[in-house]
């Protein structure tokens, strides 16, 4: 049996812009999840997200094939799998900068990213732009990821209290997005994970329609029914107005899954 469970659902507008992809490794432990919204035109924005989502899984996997997978990075002291996570994004990136400035009809385009990889009994996370990650473990539902956007530098600085910002309309002003630039800065952080969490992917479409307590109340209600679940938010976001498209992926953390260690490790971990 996986240790994740994942279901996920899409809302439309007029179109439709969007990616999403789960990879289940060979292995049957590791799980990637990759949810990217597209921005820059109908064509454009579909481009942007398609070649993230298609680059990250590929090169993850590629990686996770061939590249050692325990121990630490010396400069920035990740996880591997988190290097591999970010490195794939950063290509994703250039591809699609490249593309934008070679291509007349994809000129502007970009992507939010938003990218779960459970290995280890972690949640490695990693984020560019406004879609987010969620978390409910027992009753207690939190954001994982911080908004890159004007919204949340100027509640960070003061300027709105998170109340505010929550009514606010002016939502959409992202400040780091995939293709825009040459380079971008990965937010990428660590999280233990507990048997059974939910955890929640989004595109803004969803995050900008529907109150946080309310997608609380929808896990809590259909948490046993992971497509019911992310249905039942896509609903919620259109009857709130729907005014963009709607992005959804959940999972649910079944069993633990640790990371499968060859005999050497295990013998070099017994003397610390």
């Amino acid at each position: 049996m996986s240790a994740v469970g994942v279901a996920q659902a899409l809302g439309r507008r007029e179109r439709q812009e969007y990616a999403a992809d789960v990879l289940i490794d060979a292995s049957g432990r590791p799980h990637l999840l990759v949810l990217a919204d597209g921005m820059g035109g109908y064509n454009a924005g579909e481009v942007a997200s398609g070649i993230a989502v298609k680059t990250i899984v590929n090169l993850v996997r590629e990686a996770f094939q061939v590249q050692e997978l325990h121990g630490l990075d010396k400069d920035t002291g990740l996880a591997r799998p988190s290097i591999i996570l970010r490195d794939a994004i950063l290509r994703a990136n250039k591809i699609i900068h490249q593309t934008s400035k070679t291509q007349p009809q994809c000129e502007g385009m970009g992507t939010t990213v938003v990218a779960v990889l459970f290995w280890d009994d972690r949640a490695i996370v990693a984020h560019v732009g406004d879609s987010r990650l969620y978390r409910l473990r027992g009753d207690r539902f939190e954001q994982l990821t911080m908004d890159h956007s004007l919204l949340q530098e100027l509640v960070d600085r003061g300027f709105y209290s998170a109340e505010e910002a929550a009514r606010s309309t002016n939502k959409n002003y992202v400040t780091r997005a995939l293709g825009v630039e040459p380079t971008v800065e990965v937010e990428i952080r660590e999280h233990p994970v507990h048997r059974s969490d939910f955890y929640v992917l989004c595109s803004d479409g969803l995050s900008d329609m529907v109150e946080d307590e309310d997608i609380h109340l929808t896990i809590s209600t259909f948490g046993d029914n992971l497509e019911m679940v992310s249905k039942q938010l896509v609903q919620l976001a259109n009857e709130h107005g729907g005014r963009d498209n709607v992005s959804v992926i959940m999972t649910h953390v079944i069993d633990g899954f640790p990371a499968r260690r060859r005999i050497l490790d295990r013998i070099l971990g017994w003397f610390g």
